[in-house]
């Protein structure tokens, strides 16, 4: 390492002495040659104002141009710091656009029961919904109490059944999806059904989405407004039931819409449609384009290892699964990628610990380009409008009696009725933009020098070019003059011999 250092030491010594050697083989140009070039470049320079100082005869219009000059350059010197400092702020502004189409891209949908497991399974197993809660902490973060009878009689659970699956159990005892709960469907006058629909976990169970990105082929579009999906769900009550105690009293279907290339996240943005109910959905599609940063907050690069595009939900959900498979050693199956999966003993013992501790940690974060999942620089929503009316009238009710064979009081206790359409053919495109590109602040920079100087790139050019000529000279007249400032000094020991002799004497 030491050679090194002393090669590159070497090296820079040599380089000096041969540039000192060059100059000094130059020669100084006379001074009346110096003062010459000054006054030709004073009187041919593009930087107005300067030949003025140079070739006025009366001292008093010299200084007045000289006062002149120096103002403008002051100014000069403010406007372009100004603008250098209102750059590098980073402003941005929001463009709204709206586009007309013809036939515009059907939102994804999922739909989920409120009352997530059939009755006779949890009244056998009633262990479930808390095994449930913690299973499903990965998606929606909850406390788990460790004091509650559920805690006992899940500990005592989990060391009597340890092959029990609970992604089976859930699977077979949700909720599902056929010709009994969805008695209709219908997308855009065609008919729809249960093989529509794509089997999702959410923190509610079994779910189902319509229009599920995995088939891209098939994704739907609608060109008229005011028609899209409509479904008609029997909840069924009876045969479907959940746990009070844990907040689930109501009724109903919960769904969110979201785009079909993201993951369903129903924790504030899910939306409810209770029984007896008719509820009408009108959606706009808006889409939002982000800056990167330093302007705005998002990071181009950002890439998924188990979605096809980026989203905060998706992000959030691998960092999640990162964390937990480091720590725990395994996957838990709500959570995206390949790896062993936790079982439940893992999931109490572990998994939900180092969810606690990512959370008061803040290891997976959203928002800011800093944090572990930044915004994405584009995010399609759907903003919903929602009205509801009382489902079935009386005439309709006897004919749907009549027609599913069940009583009044079944249908209005178990039927929900949901309609889901485009207000308008139309997009709204949100898009910042940055306030001030590199080419405007050129331009910028540009004006104010012709404004205050007459100055260009080529003024800039001729300035550099004289600096850099009388620097040239300066090294030359240095490496002339100090040698011969060394040769004609005395030597300091000649003294001191001269003062010896004379004290002898």
């Amino acid at each position: 390492m030491e050679q090194f250092e002393k090669s590159n030491t070497q090296a820079k010594k040599g380089l000096l002495e041969k540039i000192k050697l060059y100059l000094s083989k130059k020669t100084l140009p006379p001074h009346t040659d110096r003062r010459k070039f000054d006054h030709d470049f004073a009187i041919s320079t593009s930087f107005h104002g300067v030949h003025n100082i140079v070739r006025n005869p009366s001292r008093i219009r010299k200084v007045i141009w000289l006062l002149v000059v120096l103002g403008s350059i002051s100014l000069l010197v403010w406007q372009v710091y100004s603008r250098l400092v209102n750059y590098f702020r980073w402003p941005t502004t929001t463009s709204m656009e709206v586009q007309y189409v013809e036939k515009i891209e059907f939102p994804a949908v999922t739909f989920c029961n409120l009352n997530r497991f059939q009755a006779g399974a949890a009244a056998t197993f009633g262990i479930i919904f808390f095994l449930w809660n913690i299973v499903s902490k990965v998606l929606h973060l909850q406390e788990i109490s460790t004091n509650s009878t559920g805690s006992k009689e899940a500990i005592d659970f989990l060391a009597s059944e340890r092959n029990f699956s609970i992604t089976e159990f859930v699977k077979e005892n949700g909720f599902y999806l056929n010709s009994s709960t969805l008695l209709e469907c219908e997308f855009f006058g065609k008919p729809c059904g249960p093989e529509d629909f794509a089997h999702v976990f959410t923190e509610y169970g079994n779910c189902f989405t319509f229009n599920h990105g995995e088939n891209i082929q098939a994704k739907e579009k609608v060109s008229v407004s005011g028609r899209g999906l409509h479904l008609l769900f029997n909840v069924n009550q009876e045969e479907f039931t959940d746990d009070p105690t844990l907040g689930f009293v109501d009724a109903g279907i919960t769904f969110v819409i979201h785009s079909p290339m993201k993951v369903p996240q129903f924790d504030g943005l899910g939306l409810s449609s209770p029984v007896g109910m008719h509820t009408r959905v009108t959606i706009r599609q808006v889409k939002t384009v982000h800056q990167e940063y330093p302007w705005g907050e998002c990071n181009p690069h950002m890439k998924l290892q188990n979605f096809r595009t980026y989203s905060t939900s998706g992000c959030l959900q691998e960092c999640k699964a990162w964390h937990i498979k480091k720590q725990c050693g395994c996957l838990p199956f709500l959570l995206p990628g390949n790896g062993i999966e936790c079982d439940l003993q893992k999931f109490y013992n572990c998994v939900s610990p180092i969810l606690d501790h990512i959370e008061i940690k803040g290891l997976c974060t959203v928002g800011t380009h800093n944090s572990s999942c930044p915004v994405p620089c584009e995010e399609t929503e759907y903003p919903a409008f929602i009205s509801y009316s009382t489902f079935p009238s009386q005439k309709a009710l006897k004919y749907l009696s009549k027609k599913l064979n069940q009583s009044q009081q079944y249908i209005r206790e178990n039927l929900v009725n949901i309609e889901i359409n485009y207000s308008d053919l139309n997009y709204k495109i949100t898009q910042q933009q940055k306030a001030v590109s590199v080419s405007e602040l050129l331009a910028d920079v540009g004006g104010q020098l012709g404004l205050f100087c007459g100055a260009s790139v080529i003024t800039i050019i001729e300035i550099i070019e004289y600096i850099f000529t009388n620097f040239y000279w300066i090294c030359i007249l240095f490496l002339l003059k100090i040698p011969e400032m060394a040769q004609g000094a005395p030597a300091p020991q000649n003294h001191l011999g001269n003062k010896d002799s004379i004290e002898v004497c």
